[in-house]
């Protein structure tokens, strides 16, 4: 699944109105473009994002609370203000509430109460303590493990469509079991890295202490935790290996599983996970499995049990008691995202309703700020893009007829989502209780966890959606062969049908044809139109792809993030193709959209460059240096600066508008393009 923006680091978010004002905050407008926000003194031609957002970053200062700054996460920010008015007014239980509003209201409650959950201490975490303790040899790890599938404890089950059938639903074993946000935290020699996993073990060192562990004994438990899991990390597939779906495509027999990793009871897991007959599943990373099965014969049970205590508090920190909480974001937080202060209690109980309950929440944050108009005006803006989609494979000169029609029946395949669900998700199986916080986060947890074991062996469900209404943000499904556009994006400035059309096709008509052309990037274009993983290119256009995909690698490998950190070109590939391809439909879709109309110059700047201006200030933000690290590492998306200056540098359009001369750092010499 792709996404327009980055999900490795919470898209945070600021109206700081109380409740009551959540309407008035909503009224508030601001213009798909910002003259304030750009610094004119700049010269675009010579770096575009500074000029299209200069104004914006001077004036927009990252708030403590938050490891970046962006439009995006204003956005949302103000998204939250308007979620907590939904959900104080939700939580008062003298309301004439609904059972929607009974679940996200109590749960919403229930986070708040911080005076009960700093009472209970580390209570909450006993039961499964004192399961860990009780086992007698490894070979109890399975039963283990699967009470605590929720919890990442060393590896990752769930569901996901079959690669080959993509109509069905099957059962899916992939790597996991890692405290760092990747195996390259482990791996890596450089002095940073070095530094990284130090104040790791320290921090797992202070959780065990927090537990009773003693310091020296607490000092040998991450010793051990950081040998198990740094052996996980070896076994693991990197994230650009993991782009290739044909690498994560391994359908095996149940028996075949067992071979692989014959010291884990695999019947008795899938037993307790509620799959008893489980045939056969995909195993992603056959590899992985092998290790974890060396892993299990060669540690001793008693370290069995301390990684095990690690990955229980790991999981539940942020919902218990100050001492767990604040030192979970010492490392997490500050640590790896340069946050300096932990986000207020009710930004982050609003956080966790819409992660878990957010289809309910969703229900009445579309019924207050998400008029039907505004799905409307959303489509039609997706037609256009898709019929300039239409118009550039068929003048493309590198395909051949037989590969376009392909491309075509794809892309006629290709299912629209806008703002929320036609059927909404059914929680009335969950159980919320008032006051019991972490017993609702785990509950929550294990009923999306059986939720997703409970569609294996069953068909597609086409109309599911991967992100809740209110999200900011927006995707595409290679596997539903659809574009995904929740109403909280959907929003002024990013989507603002009171704006002059150039800016609203720059930023919105740039998000829609960023999740379009996700369907035919390097990841996409290997899946047909119907979602299976099926090679439908002729050899020669495959190579001509690839030859043209390989410029923008090599292109975007030449920025330095920080220090001597360059994009990962490989890793961010298919969003730096979406992200060109996408401004590129835009562009043609509004020029189509506006041809008959005369367009004058506004504040100085000519239609054409209104668009670009729009497209760029969708971008203007920045990122603490700490999490520009994190963020090489994890993220598939090029920094702000150059999804901005890495796209306009290949467009003849914007150097056009810009009256740019050849030489200008805005002019790309190797100029690339794939759509």
């Amino acid at each position: 699944m792709a996404t327009l923006r980055s999900g490795v680091v919470g898209l945070a978010l600021i109206l700081c109105c109380l409740p009551g004002n959540a309407q008035q905050a909503s009224s508030t407008h601001t213009p798909s473009l910002d003259i304030t926000a750009m610094d004119r003194s700049v010269d675009p031609c010579a770096d575009f994002f500074a000029y299209a957002c200069g104004g914006w970053i001077k004036n927009n200062p990252i708030p403590p609370d938050q490891s970046s700054w962006d439009l995006y996460s204003k956005m949302e920010d103000e998204n939250k203000t308007k979620l907590r008015g939904i959900l104080e007014a939700a939580s008062a239980p003298d309301s004439n509430r609904n059972t929607v509003s009974q679940k996200i209201g109590d749960y919403y409650a229930s986070c708040m109460d911080e005076k009960a959950i700093e009472g209970k201490g580390a209570d909450p975490l006993k039961p499964e303590l004192e399961r860990i303790a009780k086992i007698s040899s490894t070979a109890e790890l399975a039963d283990v493990a699967s009470a605590m599938a929720t919890d990442n404890v060393l590896f990752r089950f769930g569901s996901i469509q079959d690669y080959r059938d993509a109509s069905q639903v099957v059962a899916n074993a992939d790597q996991g079991g890692l405290g760092l946000p990747d195996r390259d935290y482990y791996l890596k020699t450089d002095a940073k890295s070095e530094e990284l996993r130090q104040a790791y073990a320290t921090h797992v060192q202070k959780m065990f202490e927090l537990l009773g562990d003693a310091p020296s004994a607490a000092a040998g438990e991450a010793q051990t935790v950081m040998r198990i899991e740094t052996a996980l990390a070896k076994g693991s597939l990197t994230r650009v290996e993991r782009r290739d779906p044909k690498s994560l495509d391994h359908k095996l027999s149940g028996a075949e599983l067992a071979n692989i990793s014959p010291d884990f009871q695999w019947q008795v897991y899938f037993a307790k996970v509620g799959l008893p007959k489980l045939a056969s599943l995909n195993v992603a990373v056959p590899n992985f499995f092998k290790t974890l099965n060396q892993e299990i014969g060669k540690e001793k049970l008693n370290d069995w049990k301390t990684y095990l205590r690690w990955h229980l508090v790991h999981a539940s920190a942020a919902q218990l008691s100050s001492p767990f909480l604040n030192e979970n974001f010492a490392f997490y937080g500050k640590t790896l995202q340069g946050q300096q202060e932990l986000k207020p209690r009710w930004k982050r109980c609003t956080e966790y309703v819409d992660d878990y309950l957010g289809e309910a929440l969703g229900q009445a944050y579309v019924e207050q700020y998400f008029p039907p108009q505004a799905k409307q005006q959303a489509l039609k803006i997706v037609n256009e893009i898709r019929a300039a989609m239409e118009q550039d494979i068929n003048s493309l000169t590198w395909m051949s007829p037989a590969t376009k029609k392909q491309a075509l029946t794809k892309l006629h395949a290709m299912a629209n989502k806008i703002g929320y669900p036609d059927k909404w998700r059914d929680y009335s199986k969950l159980e919320i209780v008032r006051g019991d916080n972490l017993g609702n986060v785990e509950r929550a947890r294990q009923f999306e966890f059986n939720r997703q074991l409970g569609k294996i062996g069953k068909p597609v469900d086409k109309g599911e959606w991967d992100m809740t209404p209110p999200t900011v943000n927006a995707y595409y499904n290679p596997q539903m062969n659809d574009i995904n556009f929740p109403a909280g994006v959907l929003q002024p400035p990013a989507f603002d049908p009171e704006s002059d059309a150039a800016p609203n096709y720059g930023d919105t008509g740039g998000t829609v044809g960023h999740e379009l052309t996700h369907g035919f990037d390097d990841e996409g274009r290997q899946f047909d139109a119907q979602g299976n993983l099926r090679d439908w290119w002729t050899p020669d256009d495959a190579k001509e792809f690839e030859k043209r995909a390989s410029c923008i690698s090599e292109q975007y490998s030449k920025y330095v993030i920080i220090d001597d950190v360059h994009i990962n070109g490989k890793l961010t590939l298919g969003e730096d193709v979406a992200d060109l391809g996408g401004l590129l439909l835009a562009y043609m879709a509004w020029k189509d959209d506006t041809k008959d109309q005369k367009l004058d110059p506004i504040e100085g700047l000519t239609p054409e460059q209104r668009f670009f201006v729009g497209y760029g200030q969708s971008w203007c933000g920045h990122v603490r240096d700490e999490s520009k690290r994190l963020r090489a590492t994890v993220d598939p998306h090029s920094p702000e600066k150059y999804r901005t200056n890495g796209v306009v540098s290949n467009m003849p359009q914007f150097q056009e508008a810009f009256h740019c001369k050849a030489g200008q750092p805005m002019v790309n010499e190797n100029r690339c393009r794939v759509w």
